[in-house]
């Protein structure tokens, strides 16, 4: 979980990056009430001068505030963990409109179960990628989101972030192998008390948001379809014993350099469920492991 800590606290120093920028200028006003707070800057320089508002909200959803100067504006919205920037419409009546902005959501988190040509058993010769099921996960989240908002019920957004597959294989006493015929093991002798085969891609979403509108407690029902391309970065293997203490041995491990497939998420307020499925294979140039294809499911936090 450490690449979670990382991006989770890169995240808040960027938040405050934006913050100190925000409040560089000599002329300012400051407002505030309940959770939010706007602080709006003007320039001297130009006649009608555009404004830059800075707001703190837990509501990815919030319109900017009216504005009835005719002045145009950029809205930086900071909270649910992220960095939002957005030019919106000056009427905040029309919900249409582009964002852009830094994002640590979507994250999903939940197990990953590989399947063998559809099924969950493997068969003999990949029998040494038999893995613990509630220890093999899969974690992931956005890290840039530009979207363009139809209606206040219907967006479409492209994002960029990043995915692990957290293999835990249940035999403890084997490594994976990876040569020129295809991904093998060997027997080590030893009893490993953490033997995991992870990868990490690159991942380009294009998401297809259906939002219900608000009910009386101002959450609403969300449905997302999205298709999505990965990238491989690397694989790894981790393995923790009593002998060689912990080791990392980065390499490919014959994962597909390109994955392709789809993401379906369904939820009420903040919170949802996730499954998705990739329709390539998971190794590639490794007869063994044709048809071995990567599906997941879990939980979701965040639109």
């Amino acid at each position: 979980m450490k690449h979670l800590i990382i991006t989770a606290i890169f995240c808040g120093m960027l938040g405050g990056v934006y913050a100190q920028n925000s409040s560089g200028s000599s002329n300012s006003t400051s407002t505030s009430s309940g959770t939010d707070t706007t602080v709006t800057k003007n320039n001297k320089k130009h006649k009608n001068p555009p404004q830059v508002t800075l707001r703190f909200s837990t509501n990815d959803n919030d319109a900017p505030p009216k504005d009835t100067s005719g002045t145009p504006y950029v809205n930086v919205n900071v909270g649910k963990g992220y960095v939002r920037a957005h030019r919106d419409s000056l009427n905040s009546a029309k919900h249409h409109g582009f964002s852009f902005g830094l994002a640590f959501f979507p994250f999903d988190l939940g197990l990953a179960l590989p399947m063998d040509n559809g099924s969950f058993t493997f068969k003999p010769q990949n029998q040494f990628l038999n893995y613990s099921t509630f220890k093999t996960t899969t974690d992931a989240f956005n890290v840039l989101r530009f979207g363009y908002r139809f209606s206040n019920n219907f967006r479409v957004t492209l994002g960029a972030g990043l995915e692990w597959t957290l293999i835990r294989l249940q035999n403890d006493s084997i490594s994976t192998v990876n040569n020129s015929t295809g991904l093998t093991y060997k027997n080590d002798g030893i009893s490993y008390s953490k033997n995991r085969l992870s990868s990490e891609y690159l991942t380009i979403p294009l998401s297809f948001d259906y939002r219900s509108t608000y009910d009386k407690n101002g959450n609403r029902f969300h449905l997302s379809l999205a298709p999505q391309v990965g990238f491989l970065i690397d694989g790894m293997l981790k393995q923790i014993s009593s002998q060689h203490g912990k080791t990392h041995n980065y390499n490919d491990f014959h994962f597909a350099k390109f994955e392709y497939g789809g993401i379906l998420r369904l939820g009420y307020g903040d919170f949802g469920i996730f499954t998705k499925y990739y329709f390539n294979d998971m190794f590639v140039n490794s007869p063994n492991q044709a048809g071995i294809k990567s599906f997941s499911f879990g939980l979701s936090y965040g639109w």
